[in-house]
């Protein structure tokens, strides 16, 4: 089985119908984006849609040229350089902050005329007590204080501007909340003397929506709260109580939805690591048992009744996914749907040296365990690779699972939910439920390059099997084939 999975879960119905589209990389060069659409004024209602790609998919570089001519004759004044990068905006509220006290803040782009939302929460792990929070301010400032942060932002991957990187979310309104709580998005506690950091993400969320809704966020029909990795978690923790805090205020319209990426973690125990230290040498389990108690965190409050005294578990995808997909504590106009894309790549206490027989085992059996999370999942899209963060790579159009790329099963996704809210069967040719089959890491030919984590260098697969001890003669003895045949399995993705 794979060790690494990246996966996308996605969850119930309910959403707009999106367009068709192509889903392999423009080879290009990158082109300016038509200008958003403008509205004349707040009370039109009109939907601003994605491009319609249905016609021409197989004429992608004609019909962008099209559309670029298009947008430049539409707006003559278009000469000068338009801009596309989300601006710096603090928080109203500046008792909310970073860790070391600092205002915390986000990233916006508008998109006059469109009435999608995306808020996407960063990643960047986590600290746990005292001594590694002061490591992390002293080696990674920038994920604990706002001081150092530039005044603009580039969008790339779900958050670019442009159609021919991002075919579903190009128009829509963007928002990038810089990860500065070190709490996977979870903590309610303010600074003080006594901690000396403040941790407050699941704060910070909920503050970036408030001032929001004085930006136009109030008129929107969709709003998708997603996340990578550390932020992928913190979708699932948060993206209920998004909804909840929409609905007491007013808001009952809004269709809440998330995407989580890279955020599904196991709780497995370490192949054979000593001393607690920090995230990469404990065991998940207990470096968030010892987080939420330092952090102050809180987690959705029907996974916490369903863990009470162990509330820690709802930090793990396949725990905490349940009291998401249960009946949804807001009306069915505001309902929450959850579509999750998880690796679990991290392998602590393997790297760095081949591995012997037994710790092979133990990676094949995170692929078992991982696909085992998954049984009750109603869709999803998981291609054998080892990468991370996927979302906001301008690569993300590439990585392929039976044919569907990443940004086609979120456009199945969008559909399917339209579908079922319409009673209409499913799409055929629109797959919400993709899983890769073949039973070694990375062997899925549109994965990501793998690169050496000490020295940078492209590995291809069977080099970063050899690298990981995968001894070919037993692995081709066991599957019953001739070594030379399986190389050459390996080395074409087979």
């Amino acid at each position: 089985m794979v060790s690494s999975v990246l996966l996308l879960v996605l969850m119930q119905s309910g959403a707009l119908c999106a367009r068709r589209f192509r889903g392999g990389r423009n080879p290009q060069p990158r082109r300016a984006a038509p200008p958003p659409t403008y509205r004349a004024d707040r009370g039109d209602t009109t939907e601003s849609f994605p491009l319609d790609f249905t016609a021409v998919e197989e004429n992608m570089d004609n019909f962008m040229t099209q559309v670029k001519n298009l947008a430049q004759s539409l707006y003559p004044c278009s000469a000068q350089k338009l801009d596309y990068d989300m601006k710096l905006n603090f928080l109203e509220n500046t008792s909310v902050t970073c860790n070391d006290g600092s205002l915390a803040g986000y990233y916006l782009k508008e998109s006059r005329g469109s009435r999608r939302w995306l808020i996407f929460l960063e990643g960047g792990w986590y600290c746990f007590n005292k001594e590694n929070c002061d490591s992390r301010y002293d080696t990674m400032r920038r994920l604990m204080s706002s001081s150092k942060w530039p005044q603009t932002k580039t969008g790339t991957g779900i958050l670019s501007p442009l159609p021919e990187e991002n075919p579903h979310w190009w128009n829509a309104n963007m928002v990038f909340i810089p990860y500065c709580s070190s709490d996977v998005w979870s903590g309610a506690t303010a600074k003080t003397e006594q901690n000396g950091y403040a941790f407050m993400g699941s704060l910070i969320i909920q503050e970036v929506v408030k001032d929001l809704l004085n930006k136009g966020l109030d008129n929107a029909k969709v709003l998708l709260l997603a996340g990578s990795s550390a932020g992928g978690t913190g979708v699932l923790l948060n993206v209920d109580r998004v909804a909840e805090q929409l609905e007491g205020l007013g808001h009952t319209g809004i269709q809440v939805r998330g995407l989580s990426d890279s955020g599904w973690f196991l709780d497995n125990k370490q192949y054979h690591c000593t001393d607690c230290v920090d995230t990469v040498s404990c065991a998940p389990t207990e470096t968030i048992k010892r987080g939420i108690k330092y952090w102050g965190g809180v987690v959705p409050e029907r996974c916490r009744q369903a863990h009470q005294g162990e509330e820690w578990n709802c930090f793990f995808g396949y725990r905490v996914f349940p009291s998401i997909k249960s009946e949804s504590a807001v009306s069915f106009s505001a309902v929450t749907h959850i579509c999750t894309i998880i690796l679990i790549f991290h392998l602590p206490c393997l790297t760095g040296q081949p591995v012997q027989e037994g710790q092979w085992r133990y990676i094949q059996n995170l692929g078992i365990e991982l696909r085992n999370t998954l049984k009750d999942v109603p869709a999803m899209f998981a291609p054998a690779c080892l990468s991370h963060e996927v979302i906001t790579r301008n690569y993300w159009i590439d990585v392929q699972v039976k044919g569907t790329s990443l940004p086609r099963a979120l456009h199945c996704w969008d559909r399917s939910l339209h579908d079922n809210r319409n009673n209409k069967a499913p799409p055929k040719g629109c797959p919400v439920h993709l899983i890769d089959s073949c039973p070694w890491p990375h062997c899925n030919p549109t994965c990501p390059t793998i690169r050496d984590q000490f020295t940078g260098q492209e590995m291809n697969v069977i080099q970063f099997l050899m690298h990981m001890g995968f001894d070919v003669q037993k692995m081709a003895q066991q599957q019953g084939m001739d070594p030379s045949k399986l190389l050459g399995m390996l080395s074409s993705g087979s």
